[in-house]
């Protein structure tokens, strides 16, 4: 089949919107700052949600279709696909065999410490898909063995061909950055909701770790690292959550064990941020 997406095709697929026993996901050895994984759909992806990271990644085949910032978007093989953090999306197929591709989950801190001195912001890529060959170029490295974590000089490599790809496609980005107060704040902020994350944080204990109020701090962790404090605090519980049901606990034991309420707070957290609920997630494989 041709991976040309016409009407029909689309409404026929639209209309198969359930999850396929055919799904699979296969996520590489967790590292810090990044997560590798290659799946396949039939049909039905993701519900619409949203990240606190890029994700990077390519078309290995079919046609893969999402809703981003407000317009539907086709990645076929070979294509590149860049969303960024806390950019609403979803996922299905565009074509009906489907579509398998490769994804890199990179935290926004990673681009820009390799783009010290060179960006006075995260670079912005507008286009959600592309057959940017420097950006794929960059992105195979990153693939070449799912099997095993990547070697530190190895991952190091990666994230700055990655950050220098990403800049090249946002031109506004360039320009000396230096390492200001704010950005120091905002760091010391993000070290201390990795170690806090299983529990409440309140805003008087950001204030005080920052030296900032929780307004400013609030602004200038989102230009900086792309998303909320909250929602950084979030995407940790829900790191550490995958972690347990990986390892085989139970859904009620990840939740409580990661700071969530209950298990039912952790569900609707989950498929907000992941675009399936955690038992489908395990059921796919991700926990094998």
């Amino acid at each position: 089949m041709s991976d040309s997406v016409d009407e029909e095709t689309r409404m026929r697929l639209e209309r198969s919107c359930g999850p396929s026993p055919a799904d699979w996901i296969r996520l590489a050895p967790a590292q810090p700052g990044l997560e590798r994984l290659e799946a396949f759909f039939a049909g039905h992806a993701y519900d619409p949600h949203r990240h606190d990271t890029y994700a990077i990644g390519y078309t290995l085949a079919g046609v893969q279709s999402f809703t981003y910032r407000g317009a539907r978007a086709d990645s076929a093989t070979g294509h590149v696909m860049v969303l960024h953090p806390d950019e609403r999306h979803d996922g299905r197929a565009g074509v009906e065999s489907g579509f398998r591709y490769r994804m890199l989950y990179l935290e926004p801190r990673l681009v820009r410490d390799a783009l010290a001195g060179r960006a006075h912001s995260l670079p912005f890529v507008k286009a959600a898909v592309s057959a940017d060959g420097r950006l794929l170029d960059a992105l195979r490295p990153a693939f070449d063995s799912l099997d095993r974590p990547l070697e530190p000089l190895e991952a190091d490599q990666i994230v700055l061909a990655i950050a220098e790809a990403l800049l090249a496609r946002d031109g506004s980005a360039g320009g000396a950055g230096r390492m200001t107060a704010s950005a120091v704040a905002v760091e010391r902020v993000r070290q201390f909701l990795d170690v806090h994350f299983d529990r409440q944080v309140g805003s008087d204990e950001l204030e005080a770790a920052a030296g900032l109020d929780r307004f400013a701090l609030a602004r200038h962790f989102r230009a900086l690292l792309g998303t909320s404090p909250y929602r950084y605090l979030t995407m940790r519980r829900l790191d550490h959550a995958r972690a347990g049901i990986r390892a085989g606990r139970s859904l009620a034991e990840a939740a409580l064990a990661s700071g969530f309420a209950d298990q039912s707070h952790m569900t609707r957290q989950f498929k907000q941020a992941f675009g399936l609920p955690p038992g489908r997630w395990r059921a796919i494989g991700v926990a094998g």
